[in-house]
């Protein structure tokens, strides 16, 4: 760790919500296109999705991204404080513009 965060006592606090069902709406399961075959050719052929949730002093943070498989790097994100329709919407237009 770098000295200048040693200094500030900065650390990572755990702590996860206990994950909940939502009565009454079905599950949806993409189907796995990819079969365990991460290796990509090519530029921009594959990429993946994650989203994932921050916490922070102000609340709950939620992160989506987009990666492209052959360079491993991040292509498109959105965080918002909210889990809407538009977080996904807006990582994936950046990864597309």
């Amino acid at each position: 760790m770098s000295s200048a965060l040693c200094g500030h006592k900065i650390k990572a606090v755990r702590g996860y919500k206990t994950p909940r069902t939502i009565a009454g709406r079905p599950s949806i399961i993409a189907p796995n296109h990819l079969q365990r075959e991460f290796t990509v050719d090519a530029p921009n052929k594959v990429w993946v999705t994650d989203i994932t949730y921050i916490r922070t002093w102000q609340g709950w943070l939620y992160l989506a991204v987009v990666l492209d498989l052959y360079a491993r790097k991040v292509v498109g994100w959105s965080m918002k404080a909210s889990l809407s329709r538009e977080l996904v919407l807006d990582a994936l237009l950046m990864a597309a513009g």
